[in-house]
């Protein structure tokens, strides 16, 4: 089976205990550049950040087998080094390129210097530069659970824990719903916290004001997001069984090319769009056409203030004295019953 509200359907059949893994790999990366796929901003105000690969000093997670076999090594690892002593400084290195829901991201991380500040931490469900939270350790010895609401920063809560500069730590966050966890060294380090505030967001790295901190050892492991797009999709399939095909194609704060986001054949999701829906796109009108084994209708789909967001192509299987009217019939109902849909939304990716 190769249709992708099949595959949807079997994830979640899976339940709870399944869960897709992205690991962080700063080994890949040219040593004293930002690592590829990230980008960065600066919360509250100060000097922009300097996110780099470097070399650092790790001491090894394994006993040493024979007696003089190195207990250090040199591993490229993802560090920020701007020092900027700005109080309310914030910088943050994220990846843009996904949104979790529930999730367990962890890293290693250590404070290697600073004169105002000796801090290391990540953010989480981050929607924009001004809503997120944030878990970070500091060497004055604590831990702190804050969220930034319209880019105004909330009153820490956590606990006194004997954290030290150059040290090495590993940090999780347990996120299920409303739920978070937070665990240092594999032990609840706060109490379970409750916040409704973001459910969905990406997740990434941070420090404060002239801290010098690293990290390694990134992954978060998620349920996946089933998309907007995905879901319309899935449910277009379930009403017209006999489509031949169907893609449905958008742009994303990432791509802003039209491109397929979701579609009956897994294969071609990111291809891009052809000449004929990007015409629909920007004229608005849909475009019929046909050969010898399917007949093709390529319609915009509109929000609920009439603007075009998106292009569905549907094809469809011929049949003797098929004409362009009796296709737009076939597809016409369901074109506004998913304009229906997108207009309950708030967008194909959301």
């Amino acid at each position: 089976m190769k249709y992708v509200w099949w595959m949807l359907g079997m994830l979640a059949s899976l339940g709870p205990g399944w869960a897709a893994e992205r690991a962080f790999d700063f080994s890949t990366n040219v040593l004293g550049a930002e690592p590829k796929g990230f980008a960065t901003f600066v919360a509250g105000g100060g000097d922009p950040s300097r996110w780099q690969v470097v070399l650092a000093e790790v001491p090894s997670q394994f006993q040493p087998v024979l007696k003089d076999t190195p207990t250090i090594n040199k591993l490229p690892v993802l560090a920020q080094l701007s020092q900027d002593t700005t109080n309310e400084r914030y910088p943050v290195l994220y990846f843009p390129a996904e949104r979790y829901g529930d999730f367990t991201f962890t890293t290693r991380f250590r404070m290697v210097s600073g004169s105002r500040e000796q801090i290391a931490g990540v953010v989480f469900r981050l929607q924009d530069e001004r809503n997120f939270y944030v878990v970070r350790a500091s060497a004055r010895g604590n831990l702190r659970f804050y969220k930034f609401v319209e880019g105004q920063r909330t009153q820490p809560i956590g606990n006194d824990l004997p954290i030290r500069k150059g040290q090495w730590y590993e940090l999780t966050i347990k996120a299920e719903a409303n739920r978070i966890d937070v665990l240092l060294d594999g032990k609840s380090a706060i109490p379970t916290l409750t916040d409704s505030s973001f459910t969905v967001g990406k997740v990434g790295f941070m420090t404060k004001s002239d801290a010098v901190s690293e990290f390694m050892d990134a992954k978060v492991t998620y349920q996946p997001l089933v998309t907007v797009a995905e879901k319309l999709v899935r449910d277009t399939l379930e009403r017209q069984p006999r489509l031949l095909n169907l893609r449905l194609y958008g742009k994303t704060s990432g791509r802003p090319e039209l491109h397929v986001l979701a579609g009956k054949n897994p294969e071609e999701l990111g291809q891009a769009a052809g000449e004929v829906e990007n015409q629909v796109f920007v004229s608005n009108e849909a475009f019929f056409g046909k050969n010898k084994n399917e007949f093709l209708v390529t319609s915009p789909l509109r929000d609920r203030n009439g603007e075009v967001v998106a292009v569905v192509k549907f094809f469809l299987e011929p049949f003797a004295g098929q004409t362009t009217a009796n296709a737009v019939s076939r597809v016409l109902p369901t074109v506004r019953w998913m304009e229906l849909r997108l207009a309950a939304s708030e967008g194909l990716v959301d």
